[in-house]
């Protein structure tokens, strides 16, 4: 927590950060010209002492207390993510679903001491990372199975313990939360650069356990390109793996780590990959009549070697959201940076290929300098909207509107069929049950072999009765990507609102083996139940 903030107890992000009441009544304008609707009414915001929660199903162990909590205020804190259905329920003040108490570990022991008592006592633990899935991956409903629920809270292992200059990589504790992680490499003059948009609040084991997605949008896309080995304590004690730049010794032991959600044991540190400081940056953007050519110009730049940090392409709605004016046209978002000198050829290439597929207009290059870039010492350069976008999320929520995104990626000679299903299932489910709601697309991240596109649906919604005609529209979607060759999810993870759709994705062998690795690891199934795989 920063000095004097507090995040807020059931929406995304700082309480005074939150959108004020007149910033919501325009939001609820801008929401009304562009869905064609009556403006949605602005309630007040919720407190915490009108939240509901059922009494703790068992108590503190003594030989636990010094790092647990089952204050209301803590339990309330660790009962939700930031899904839609998170903010829904919290908006609501429904938090029936709270953790029996929290565990704030301090080091190994804590954690292994907690492990060992949850598994002789049928106590499920759920790691809490920073508490920003947006896929049900953090919450653990009640189930006759276990006698309780204790959240697991690392955030207080958040050290950097090594660092390796010639390698350009170090040792860092889990519970580091993306600030806190680049302010003490930037000590060192390193950055993991890292960023994805829960970055203030989710932390390194969090990024590894979800696969999660950050900055750079071509090369470095995922945490798994960032892990050199990692180190997870189980319910039947540690499992290290060797730090290595690349192995072909059997399955990769680091492989089964990234993207387990906690299911297999809770990551305490690991070595990752880490980068110079950048000291020289360009920008540019291009502008096309038509999405068609902007996805031609993406792919032409993914598949031309050049591999920019930024390749964004944002339709003509997207970029209005953003706070990028198009005049409705699509738009590519095209960034080098480096810490050895000018990309001046790359980004010229790139140009070259935006032209090649169509673009009109070009904006740039705009080159930055080491003085500039020596002052962005914990991503601030790269915040402004796009952080902001979680915040616009909890306040359409607060005003009854359904609004969410989902995410996925597949070949690109699949995203034309892919896209257009997708909009149509996702433009019919809305029509159906809300009446009304626009749907837009961004790609976040480019390869050569395909995109991976992130979609965003508002439509409107009734007071009391969000929770329905969301889970109509996501399902909607979710049946469209799955059949027309996409990933459930690219970088959300699959929690536990992803479950019935990655059980379709993924081979049943492959299935009943992480069972069997599960049953190993974890074998009273006290981890996270519920997230990848059944008992």
């Amino acid at each position: 927590m920063e000095a004097g903030r507090r995040r807020s107890f059931w929406a995304w992000g700082w309480e005074d950060a939150l959108l004020s009441d007149d910033e919501r009544a325009q939001l609820a304008q801008m929401v009304a010209g562009l869905l064609q609707i009556e403006p949605p009414s602005v309630p007040p915001l919720p407190t915490i002492d009108k939240a509901r929660l059922d009494a703790p199903r068992i108590t503190v162990p003594s030989w636990l207390e010094d790092f647990c909590d089952a204050s209301d205020r803590a339990r309330i804190e660790h009962t939700y993510g930031r899904a839609f259905p998170d903010l829904v329920r919290g908006f609501e003040g429904d938090f029936s679903n709270a953790p029996d108490f929290v565990a704030r570990a301090r080091h190994e022991a804590d954690v292994a001491t907690l492990l060992g008592w949850a598994a002789e006592s049928s106590v499920a633990v759920v790691p809490f990372g920073g508490g920003t899935s947006v896929v049900g991956g953090v919450e653990c409903k009640p189930d006759a199975r276990y006698k309780g629920v204790v959240s697991l809270d690392l955030r207080a292992m958040d050290q950097l313990l090594e660092v390796d200059t010639r390698s350009l990589a170090a040792k860092i504790q889990a519970g580091a939360t993306g600030p806190i992680l680049e302010a003490q490499l930037a000590e060192h003059g390193l950055t993991l650069r890292h960023f994805p948009q829960s970055f203030e609040f989710s932390t390194l084991g969090g990024w590894i356990a979800t696969r999660a997605g950050g900055h750079f949008a071509t090369l470095y896309t995922h945490i798994d390109d960032k892990v050199e080995s990692v180190r997870m304590i189980t319910p039947q004690g540690a499992f290290e793996s060797r730090r290595l730049p690349g192995s072909g010794a059997g399955p990769s032991p680091d492989r089964l780590v990234i993207g387990s959600e906690g299911a297999l044991g809770v990551i305490t540190e690991a070595w990752v990959r880490v980068h110079k400081r950048p000291t020289w940056r360009a920008s540019a953007s291009a502008l096309f009549d038509t999405w068609e050519q902007g996805v031609e110009a993406a792919r032409r730049v993914s598949q031309a070697g050049l591999f920019p940090s930024n390749c964004r392409l944002l339709d003509g709605r997207e970029a209005m959201l953003n706070g990028v004016p198009t005049g409705g046209r699509t738009v590519l978002l095209l960034g080098f940076e480096s810490a050895d000198g000018p990309r001046d050829p790359w980004m010229a290439r790139a140009i070259s290929c935006c032209r090649e597929a169509g673009a009109h207009e070009i904006e740039g290059p705009v080159v930055r300098t080491t003085e500039e870039s020596a002052r962005d010492r914990d991503g601030s350069a790269w915040r402004g909207s796009f952080l902001r976008g979680p915040y616009l999320q909890s306040a359409l929520v607060s005003m009854g509107m359904v609004a969410d995104t989902f995410e996925t990626a597949c070949t690109w000679d699949a995203f034309a069929s892919l896209y257009a299903a997708v909009v149509r299932a996702v433009s019919d489910a809305m029509k159906r049950v809300c009446g009304a709601g626009v749907i837009t697309c961004r790609l976040t991240h480019v390869y050569p072999d395909g995109p991976a596109p992130y979609f965003t649906f508002i439509a409107p919604g009734r007071a009391g009765a969000l929770l329905e005609p969301w889970a109509e529209i996501k399902r909607a979607a979710s049946e469209a990507v799955i059949a027309n060759g996409g990933t459930i999810t690219h970088h959300h993870a699959v929690g536990r609102t992803h479950r019935p759709w990655y059980d379709r994705q993924r081979p049943e062998l492959f299935a009943r083996a992480l069972g069997a690795v599960k049953r190993e690891l974890d074998p009273a199934w006290v981890m996270n139940p519920g997230v990848l795989v059944d008992e």
